[in-house]
This record gives C-alpha cells, sequence and structure tokens, in this order.
C-alpha cells in the first residue's frame, strides 16, 4: 500500500510518518527532504530561484516531479509526508494517475499544534526557542489561518485522521488501524508486515 499524509505545518506529518513507516516495515519519504536531496539545493533556494516568495505556485510546478518520480520509483509500501499544500493542484494531478495511493489528512486543534512547533533556517537547520508565552498566541492565530486556508484542500483527502492531541506513537498505532479498516472495508490488500 502507498500512504501519502497531508496536513498544515507541524501537525505531526513527518514524525508520525516515519513511525507509522516503521511500524509498517513500509519505505518512509518526507517530501521536503527528498526535494533538497534530489534537487541537489535547499527549499529556499529553490524558493528563490523561482519566484515562490511571491507565489508558492512556481515552486510547486517546478518539485511536482519529485513526487511523480517517487510514486513511479516505488510501486508499494511507502509512506509519503507531504508539505501543507500536498493536495494543491500541482501535487493532487499527479495523484489521481496513481487511485491506489491513500490519502490521509493528519489534523488536530490549533493550540495542539503551536506546542509542536518547529522552525527552520535556510539551511533545513532547525532553530530553537522561537515560541515562547509573549509570542504564542500570535503563532497560533497564523495556525488557525492555516487550517482554515488548507484545510479546503484536505477535504480530498480519502481519509481524515484527528489527532486530538495525542503522541506521535499513540497516533502511528491509530493510524494503523484506520488503514486496516479502510483496506477491509474497501477489499484492498495491505502488507503491514507488522507483527
Amino acid at each position: 500500500m502507498r500512504i501519502l499524509l497531508v496536513g498544515v505545518s507541524c501537525v505531526g506529518k513527518s514524525t508520525i510518518g516515519k513511525m507509522l513507516a516503521e511500524k509498517l516495515r513500509y519505505k518512509f519519504f518526507d517530501f521536503d527532504l527528498e526535494v533538497e536531496k534530489r534537487m541537489g539545493e535547499h527549499i529556499s533556494s529553490i524558493k528563490k530561484r523561482t519566484l515562490a516568495f511571491i507565489s508558492e505556485h512556481g515552486y510547486r510546478q517546478e518539485v511536482k516531479h519529485i513526487l511523480r518520480d517517487i510514486l513511479l520509483e516505488h510501486k508499494d509500501d511507502i509512506v509519503i509526508a507531504m508539505p501543507p499544500s500536498g493536495l494543491f493542484h500541482s501535487y493532487y494531478a499527479i495523484i489521481k494517475k496513481h487511485p491506489d495511493v491513500l490519502t490521509i489528512a493528519l489534523k488536530d486543534k490549533a493550540k495542539n499544534i503551536v506546542e509542536r512547533l518547529t522552525f527552520y533556517d535556510d539551511e533545513t537547520k532547525p532553530i530553537y526557542n522561537v515560541v515562547n508565552e509573549d509570542n504564542k498566541h500570535l503563532y497560533y492565530e497564523e495556525v488557525k489561518k492555516d487550517i482554515e486556508y488548507f484545510g479546503r484542500t484536505y477535504n480530498k483527502a480519502k481519509l481524515k485522521f484527528n489527532l486530538n492531541g495525542m503522541n506521535a506513537n499513540d497516533s502511528a498505532e491509530a493510524l494503523i488501524q484506520l488503514i486496516e479498516q479502510f483496506a477491509k472495508e474497501h477489499n484492498l490488500t495491505q502488507s503491514t508486515n507488522n507483527d
């Protein structure tokens, strides 16, 4: 089975996706890291080159082939953590050509996401101590806007999963149950390898 996770920044796509892949013994791809590896440059450089500071559309057009390539190279047993725009047209047009891909939208409350916020510099290195009690409310408002903005596209996902503040391990375990139920209801073969 090929599983594609979408959701707003810091909802837990990469962390949960990696755990999910480990539990299922699937190969894991963090799309952003895959973009940097395959393009040989940092995302910030690609965005500057494609004028993505004006419109993210140019960036998605520049890197969408990487999603296509991953799906062509791996016909089964993968988990892909996509960026928040993972179901926007540039990517979704590719996903639709692979109807076996199980798209799952991860959701959570803004207050839970703010607690998990992580920031990175232009070279994808973590920046620490950004969120504090004095500015947390500002990030809360931004996360709420992201949930509203990106959330409309997440209706395209075949499954929706609300984390409700669960930790990554419990979320991955609950996702496995959800995936197994979906596979059973749709008569899909799923190699969970979950011994």
